[in-house]
C-alpha cells in the first residue's frame, strides 16, 4: 500500500483515523515482531496497511472489522492469502475463546478507536488466559494511564485494575502527522503482557467495586469515598490510613483491602 493512500473516506460514528506513515508502520510491525504460524488478531484493520504486513510473516492472522465496505476491501485485497481470515463485526461483542484457547493462545494487534478503547480493555482481559500479549495504538494520554505509578495525577481506576491483569510497557509515541485524517491528539504504541495476578483477588467484582468508589471523588480520603462500602476498621485491618487518598495505594494494597472487605462479607452471611 502506498504511503497516503486513501480507498474509504473516514467515517466519524467509526472513530476513523487510518495510519498511513509507513515507518510508523514498520516500527509497530518490528516491536510486535511475529512469527510464523503464530495466531494474531488484528481489530479494526482499516484499509490494510498494518495488516499487509503482518502477513509477510505468514502468521495466521484473523482480522475483526465493523465497517462493512472497509471489510468487502480487505475480502478483496486479501482474497489470495491463505493466512488471512476476515470476521465482520464488532470486537466488543466478540468472544476471544472462538479463536484461541488457554492452549493456543493469540496476539492481538490493533489501531483502536479512542471510544472504544477502554471498554475493549476491559472485554479483552476477561479472557486473559487466552492471551500472549496485545499492541495496542491508543490516546497517549491513555497509555500514560495505563502505565501510571501510584501518588502520579494519571494514576486511577483503569490503571489498578489493567495493572491487576497485565504488565504495561509505553513502546513510542506517534504524532497526528502519521494518520489521515490526523487526530487532534498524541498517539503512542502501548505492549500488554496479561499474567496470573500477582496478588490475587478472592472476588474480582469486589476489587473492581472498591478500585471504583476509591476513585470516584479523588480528593477525598478513603475514609470518605469507601464509607458506603465498609467501616473504618476495614480499612485499618488491610493495614491502610484511612486518611490516605486513593491515588496513593500500590495495586498490592487496593487486593488487601478488597480481600479484607470479601472476608468481611462472607462472614456476615
Amino acid at each position: 500500500m502506498n504511503e497516503g493512500l486513501i480507498r474509504h473516506k473516514p467515517r466519524k460514528r467509526f472513530g476513523q483515523n487510518f495510519l498511513t506513515d509507513q515507518n510508523i508502520i514498520r516500527r509497530i510491525v518490528s516491536a510486535i515482531a511475529p512469527k510464523k504460524d503464530q495466531r494474531l488478531l488484528e481489530i479494526g484493520p482499516g484499509q490494510g496497511a498494518l495488516t499487509e504486513l503482518l502477513l509477510q510473516y505468514e502468521a495466521e492472522l484473523t482480522a475483526v472489522e465493523l465497517d462493512r465496505d472497509l471489510a468487502a476491501m480487505l475480502r478483496d485485497m486479501f482474497a489470495m492469502q491463505t493466512h488471512f481470515h476476515l470476521i465482520e463485526g464488532d470486537a466488543l461483542s466478540m468472544d476471544i475463546r472462538s479463536i484461541a484457547s488457554p492452549d493456543n493462545r493469540v496476539r492481538i494487534v490493533g489501531n483502536l478507536p479512542y471510544n472504544i478503547s477502554t471498554p475493549l480493555l476491559f472485554h479483552l482481559l476477561k479472557t486473559q488466559n487466552c492471551i500472549i500479549d496485545m499492541h495496542f495504538m491508543l490516546q497517549k494520554e491513555l497509555v500514560d494511564r495505563l502505565a501510571a505509578t501510584p501518588g502520579s495525577k494519571d494514576y486511577g481506576r483503569l490503571t489498578v485494575m489493567v495493572q491487576y491483569h497485565c504488565d504495561v510497557v509505553p513502546v513510542f509515541d506517534v504524532p497526528p502527522g502519521a494518520f489521515y485524517p490526523p487526530p487532534k491528539v498524541m498517539s503512542a504504541i502501548v505492549r500488554l503482557l496479561p499474567r496470573p495476578p500477582i496478588n490475587l483477588a478472592d472476588n474480582l467484582e469486589t476489587l473492581s467495586q472498591v478500585v471504583n468508589a476509591a476513585f470516584q471523588q479523588r480528593r477525598k480520603t478513603l475514609r470518605n469515598t469507601l464509607k458506603l462500602l465498609m467501616p473504618e476498621s476495614v480499612i485499618v485491618a488491610a493495614g491502610i490510613d484511612p486518611s490516605a487518598r486513593a491515588e496513593t495505594l500500590s495495586v498490592a494494597q487496593f487486593v488487601g483491602l478488597a480481600n479484607k472487605l470479601e472476608n468481611l462479607r462472607l462472614e456476615s452471611r
